[in-house]
């Protein structure tokens, strides 16, 4: 494709984010706005908010690299994306909001009174975050090189860089604006190509695609060997992190305490599912047409990337530039909007916990301490941003599902339990984020170095490939056991506190106030 379209695709996306960021900081005035927008984001704005962070490079890019690789198989996984919501929306989108916490770990110390479970959660919390960035600079990389041929550590360090000045500007009053633009973007980006793609597809006389996959499975750890060898196994175990994990993932959760209540959380959720499930639509068809149109890939070249690529392979010339370049663009919208989100997120527990203590509630029209967050946000972004470097072997999809699997068997059952469970204690809970912790990260860990991606691995690279089916009923089961053996650590306000998470707030109040 001609490199001028696409590069100037990018960099219009790149100017308006910083744009419409640097707009954010005019609104942002108190503590409230920087963390939260000031809880007064309505559901439509904040759905379309929370499906422009969520539709990250995996969904933009990796979601039909895999379709295209593995087959009709893969159809599952936007299903399972999208089914993550309506877990969410029944067990936890409306108490967490009434929660009035600010992050996952103000939740775990305000539903079990421990410092200590806070200071575990916000590692995970950390840690998870950094793992969902690694795949949005990856994207970013590989999209900026298929367009320009650029090295892919410049799309690194763009992504980088833009997202640091948006996140920097006005906390998540300015990236709400931001997400929300994008997810508009991203929509438009990919079904105008495909409406226009299938048009001409229709004009040539509608040709079939390869029966057998093209390339065989991706290359490098993860989805691939193992995963082929018990399909089965790792569909329900991939969908089990899925649904689960969706619940755990720090920029997921943070958005709903910028509803002004728990009502306006659960309609938030509703047109998620719907937003999300209308963009996933496109990319399966995407990889029909690139089974058609692009039967072989050139020799080092990533499943990944064919996206970009299917246009110039089916109307070479201006038409296919312009629809690789509007590609592009929203690839790059994917990962900015999710990296945004991510850093929002995980800058928020870094300063509260590491740069601020505990934030005080009382100050809220206080101006905001904004140095603080600054510096938090520039750790949040260029500590993956660096890790990106050595981080190239594993394929989007794969990289994203680690980070499900992770959330899925630590802050999952935390939360699910801490939302419905009176006699949850905090030595169950404890002892569920440490063996879920150890079980999954390790897995994680053993993916990475080449262990579940090695052919001949059998059942052990499938477990370690996909672990979610293994890993997460441990944590449930300890988290449970440990509690009932551990009665004395239950907090005393337990009931109190699950009146104010599943009474409408008008009523909780009048609970509290007497």
């Amino acid at each position: 494709m001609s490199s001028s379209w696409g590069l100037l695709a990018i960099t219009l996306v790149c100017v308006v984010t910083v744009g419409v960021g640097a707009l954010g900081l005019r609104l942002s005035r108190t503590t409230s706005d920087f963390y939260v927008a000031g809880r007064t984001v309505t559901a439509g704005w904040n759905a379309s908010a929370i499906s422009g962070e969520y539709l990250s490079a995996a969904s933009f890019l990796g979601v039909a690299g895999i379709v295209y690789s593995l087959g009709t198989d893969m159809l599952w996984l936007p299903v399972g994306y999208t089914l993550g919501y309506l877990v969410l929306l029944v067990l936890v989108a409306a108490p967490l909001r009434r929660s009035g916490a600010y992050t996952i770990p103000d939740f775990a110390e305000a539903r079990l009174q421990s410092r200590q479970i806070r200071s575990v959660a916000s590692l995970l919390v950390i840690g998870i975050g950094w793992l969902y960035l690694l795949p949005q600079f990856q994207g970013a990389g590989l999209a900026l090189q298929t367009v320009t041929g650029a090295h892919p550590a410049v799309g690194n360090l763009v992504v980088a860089v833009v997202v640091l000045a948006s996140v920097a500007a006005g906390g998540m009053r300015s990236i709400t604006l931001v997400q929300a633009m994008q997810y508009w973007i991203k929509l438009v980006a990919i079904a105008v190509p495909v409406f226009v793609l299938l048009w001409i597809w229709l004009r040539q006389g509608q040709p079939l695609p390869a029966i057998s996959s093209p390339n065989g499975p991706f290359t490098g750890p993860g989805v691939g060997y193992a995963a082929r060898e018990h399909p089965v196994y790792a569909t329900y175990s991939t969908l089990l992190a899925l649904c689960f994990g969706t619940m755990g993932l720090p920029h997921v959760l943070v958005r709903f305490y910028t509803n002004p209540d728990g009502r306006a959380a659960r309609r938030t959720t509703a047109i998620v599912i719907g937003l999300i499930g209308l963009f996933y639509l496109f990319p399966p068809i995407i990889a029909m047409l690139a089974r058609t149109y692009l039967p072989a890939l050139p020799p080092g070249t990533r499943a990944d990337s064919i996206v970009l690529m299917l246009p110039g392979a089916m109307v070479p010339g201006t038409l296919g530039d312009l629809l690789s370049a509007i590609l592009a663009a929203g690839a790059f919208a994917a990962f900015l909007s999710t990296a945004s989100g991510l850093t929002v997120s995980v800058a928020g527990v870094i300063d509260q916990d590491l740069f601020s203590g505990r934030l005080n509630r009382r100050s809220g029209g206080d101006l905001p301490r904004t140095h603080s967050f600054r510096l938090a946000s520039a750790v949040a972004i260029l500590v993956p941003y660096a890790a990106s470097w050595f981080w190239a072997n594993v394929t989007l999809a794969d990289t994203v599902g680690m980070a499900f699997a992770v959330a899925a068997s630590t802050l999952s059952p935390v939360l699910v339990l801490g939302v419905w469970w009176r006699r949850l204690s905090v030595t169950g809970a404890m002892a569920g984020l440490a063996v879920g912790g150890a079980l999954a990260i390790g897995a994680t860990v053993a993916t990475v170095a080449g262990w579940a991606g090695s052919t001949g691995r059998g059942w052990a690279g499938t477990l370690l490939a996909q672990p979610a089916a293994w890993t997460m009923p441990i944590a449930f089961a300890t988290t449970v056991i440990v509690s009932l053996a551990t009665p004395a650590s239950v907090p005393k306000n337990a009931a109190r506190i699950l009146v104010r998470l599943h009474a409408p707030e008008e009523v909780a109040g009048r609970h509290t106030d007497a």
